[in-house]
C-alpha cells in the first residue's frame, strides 16, 4: 500500500462515523430545579422543555436549556438508589453525557464498538411529533459516556417524554457554541485516552502542551474530530513538588471527568461583563501579567486596562490571537468551571497563558488548603 493510499484510507476511517458536532451536554445534578435556575440566571440559558413525573418519567427530572447553538440537559434523580443518584453521590454535579450529532447513529455505534468501545445503549428509536430520533451510547473516560444522536429535525423537544415549558426570561451572555471541553485524566492515562479518541472515534491530535510551575504541572494533548467541530483538551497531572489542580479535581470528583467547558464568544468583554453582573466570579490574574503582555503580543492593539479589569488573558499563534477567561468552580467541590473564549483567527488553546492560569489556580488551591 502506498503512502497516498494509506493516507486516503486513514481519512476515510476518520470520516466514516459522520460526527457533525456536539448535540448536547447532559449534567447529572443534585437538584435540577435549582441548577436550571442557576444556569438561567447566571449564564443566560433559556429553559425550553422538561421531563419528569408529570410527563410519565418515573425516575428523574430533566430540563432542556439552550443558548444559540449550545444545548444542555440538567438531570437529577427522583429515587435515592438510582444510578443518577449514585453518580451525584460520587462526583457531585458534573457532565455525564457528551452527545454527538450524527447522520447515522446505528452505524456510528456499531463501528466504534467494533473498534473497541464498550457499549452502553444499543441503537434505540424514539418517535416524536417532529419525526424519528435514534440514540446509541458508548462508554468513555471515567463514568462519562458519549451518545450518538440522529434526528430527523432539530426540535426544542430533545426526546419524546419532554414537554415544552413556558419560556422564562434570560440574559444571554453572547456565546454561540461550545469551543472545547477540558478533560482531567488519572496519571499515566493521557496516551491511553488519546489513542481511544484517535483509534475509536477517528479524532486527530492537534496540539500538545506540558506545563511545570514551581509547585505542580500537567501534560496535555488536544484531540479534535476531523471536521474540527468537537475538541477535547486531555489533561493529566505531571510529577511535581505538590498536588496539581488536575490532582485536586480527580480527588474531589472521584476520577476522570470534564474539568471545564469553553464557550465561544464574539465579544468576550461584554460576555464577562454580563457574567459579572449575574454574580459569577473569575480567577484573578496578577497585575504583572498585563505589564508584560505587550511584549508577547506586539502588534495587537488591545485595551489592557479593560482586559486587566476583567482578568482576560491573551495569546497568539501563527493564525491570529485569542482572548480567554476562567471562572472559579461553580459548586462547593473544586471541580467543574467554565471558560469564555474569543478567537481572532487563532486555532490554539492559550498555550502562552497556561502557566499563568496554573499559577492563578494554585493561589486558589492554597486558600483551600489543597496545594
Amino acid at each position: 500500500m502506498t503512502t497516498e493510499t494509506r493516507d486516503d484510507e486513514n481519512l476515510r476511517m476518520r470520516d466514516s462515523l459522520g460526527l457533525k458536532g456536539i448535540d448536547y451536554l447532559e449534567f447529572y445534578v443534585g437538584n435540577a430545579n435549582q441548577a436550571m435556575h442557576f444556569y438561567r440566571m447566571a449564564f443566560g440559558f433559556t429553559p425550553v422543555a422538561f421531563a419528569g413525573l408529570e410527563t410519565g418519567v418515573p425516575d428523574r427530572l430533566s430540563y432542556f436549556l439552550r443558548q444559540s447553538n449550545i444545548r444542555v440537559l440538567l438531570t437529577s434523580p427522583l429515587n435515592r438508589d438510582s444510578p443518577i443518584a449514585e453518580h451525584v453521590r460520587l462526583h457531585g454535579d458534573g457532565v455525564k453525557d457528551v452527545a454527538f450529532r450524527v447522520d447515522d447513529a446505528a452505524h456510528a455505534f456499531e463501528e466504534t464498538v467494533k473498534r473497541g468501545a464498550r457499549p452502553i445503549l444499543e441503537p434505540t428509536q424514539f418517535d416524536t411529533a417532529d419525526g424519528r430520533l435514534i440514540k446509541a451510547t458508548i462508554a468513555a473516560f471515567g463514568d462519562t459516556v458519549h451518545s450518538f444522536v440522529e434526528r430527523e429535525s432539530q426540535t426544542d423537544l430533545p426526546f419524546p417524554e419532554f414537554q415544552p415549558m413556558k419560556k422564562l426570561p434570560a440574559t444571554a451572555m453572547r456565546v454561540s457554541e461550545i469551543d472545547h471541553l477540558a478533560i482531567c485524566l488519572d496519571h499515566g492515562k493521557l496516551n491511553y485516552w488519546v489513542d481511544f479518541y484517535t483509534t475509536v472515534l477517528g479524532f486527530r491530535v492537534s496540539h500538545k502542551e506540558d506545563v511545570l510551575t514551581e509547585y505542580s504541572g500537567m501534560n496535555s494533548k488536544v484531540v479534535e474530530s476531523e471536521n474540527g467541530q468537537i475538541k477535547f483538551a486531555m489533561l493529566e497531572p505531571a510529577p511535581a513538588k505538590r498536588k496539581s489542580q488536575i490532582e485536586e479535581y480527580l480527588n474531589f470528583y472521584g476520577g476522570a471527568g470534564t474539568q471545564h467547558i469553553a464557550f465561544l464568544s464574539d465579544d468576550i468583554v461584554e460576555s464577562v461583563r454580563a457574567l459579572h453582573a449575574n454574580g459569577i466570579d473569575f480567577l484573578q490574574t496578577p497585575g504583572t501579567y498585563y505589564e508584560r503582555l505587550n511584549e508577547r503580543i506586539s502588534g495587537i492593539k488591545l485595551d489592557l486596562a479593560t482586559l486587566s479589569k476583567f482578568n482576560i488573558l491573551v495569546d497568539r499563534d501563527e493564525w491570529g490571537y485569542l482572548m480567554q477567561v476562567f471562572t472559579r468552580p461553580l459548586q462547593g467541590r473544586p471541580t467543574l468551571f467554565m471558560e469564555v473564549i474569543q478567537r481572532q483567527g487563532a486555532r490554539g488553546f492559550g498555550g502562552g497563558n497556561i502557566k499563568a492560569l496554573f499559577e492563578a489556580v494554585e493561589r486558589e488551591q492554597a486558600k483551600r488548603g489543597g496545594l
